[in-house]
């Protein structure tokens, strides 16, 4: 290996903004690493130009602020010869085809655990507002003069049952959450776990049944797949218990939204607190919005000042990790590494 070889600059691209400006300094801690800016608004000719020479690509996590010709996918990939890391900016990975990249050689990491203070306590928020009826009294208010005290009367959480789909690192906070503050009855439906692992994270195993019909409040907390694409549909809301509460802050598309708008118009389900939709940000004329029980938010559960400044910081560690030939903590696709290995010899030496 030659001394230009040993000494190879290593490139990472990322589209017009991190997640936190934390990252940029992070990486500038390694003088052999160069980060180049790119715009959507540039011809795709330079864009293409700066890609195909690039060792790293830091990627956006929702799909909708990247066009899909930018995705992490086969095709991408077959024009970008030199990639060795597709970081997302957060937890999920819509933007990335994570088969395609483990076929092609390329690591995939993401920064899960970064945001999920801020989604469990956004996911609590809407619970406790919902079950107060605090957006009812609000937009009320807002609108006509007089309202008598006991014409929206809320519940209290203490002492509930709540249901957790996924008990990753965001549902463990709320079932911690949930089970500590409110002493709560914690239930949760996770196929990927052991039977041990539930207790461990403060929850009860429930099955997909028993969790539907017998949980006050139901939260999402799994990524969107294709196993989960509209996981819960008009079936699953007529299983649920009448008068529940459903929450998702995790991905729009995980429920059916045409079904959730008839459970909660029929007067079935209580109400919903929704952060996150199938089309982002939802158009204000959304049968879901017009909803007086519908609780609303933009996609903002995990934007928050120290989850932005967290991811900000798991990325840029991860990515000077990668580059300096070591395996980071949130790799994947892990069988990709002894490639990757090989792939960073030949180009870096070491």
């Amino acid at each position: 290996m030659s001394e230009v070889e040993n000494n190879a600059e290593k490139r990472i691209v990322y589209f017009e903004k991190f997640a936190h400006p934390v990252t940029a300094e992070v990486l500038a801690r390694d003088p052999s690493i160069s980060v180049q800016r790119l715009e959507l608004g540039s011809t795709d000719a330079e864009n293409w130009q700066a890609l195909s020479g690039a060792h790293g690509y830091q990627i956006r996590a929702t799909r909708d602020e990247l066009p899909d010709q930018f995705f992490a996918h086969g095709e991408f990939l077959g024009r970008c010869p030199n990639m060795l890391v597709v970081s997302s900016m957060g937890s999920g990975t819509d933007t990335i085809d994570l088969a395609d990249c483990t076929k092609a050689g390329v690591l995939v990491v993401n920064q899960a655990g970064g945001n999920a203070e801020a989604v469990a306590e956004h996911a609590l928020a809407l619970m406790l507002s919902l079950s107060k009826r605090v957006g009812e009294t609000d937009q009320y208010m807002r609108a006509q003069d007089g309202i008598e005290r006991n014409a929206i009367m809320g519940r209290n959480i203490h002492g509930k049952t709540v249901g957790i789909i996924g008990l990753g690192h965001v549902g463990r906070r709320v079932a911690a959450l949930c089970g500590t503050l409110f002493s709560m009855r914690v239930l949760a439906f996770d196929p990927y776990l052991e039977d041990g692992d539930f207790a461990e994270r403060g929850a009860i195993k429930a099955s997909w049944d028993d969790l539907l019909a017998t949980a006050d409040y139901i939260t999402v907390h799994c990524p969107r797949t294709a196993e989960t694409e509209d996981f819960l549909n008009h079936k699953s809301f007529n299983q649920m218990k009448p008068g529940a509460i459903f929450i998702n802050t995790a991905r729009g598309g995980i429920h059916d939204e045409a079904a959730l708008f008839a459970a909660l118009d029929s007067g079935h389900l209580a109400a919903a607190g929704l952060d996150v939709w199938a089309v982002e940000p939802p158009a204000s004329d959304h049968p879901l919005l017009s909803l007086s029980n519908v609780l609303a938010s933009p996609h903002t559960a995990g934007v928050t000042h120290e989850s932005r400044h967290l991811m900000g910081t798991y990325a840029g560690e991860q990515l000077l990790q990668i580059f300096a030939g070591r395996r980071p903590p949130r790799l994947l696709n892990p069988e990709v590494w002894p490639v990757f290995e090989e792939k960073y010899k030949k180009l870096f030496g070491g």
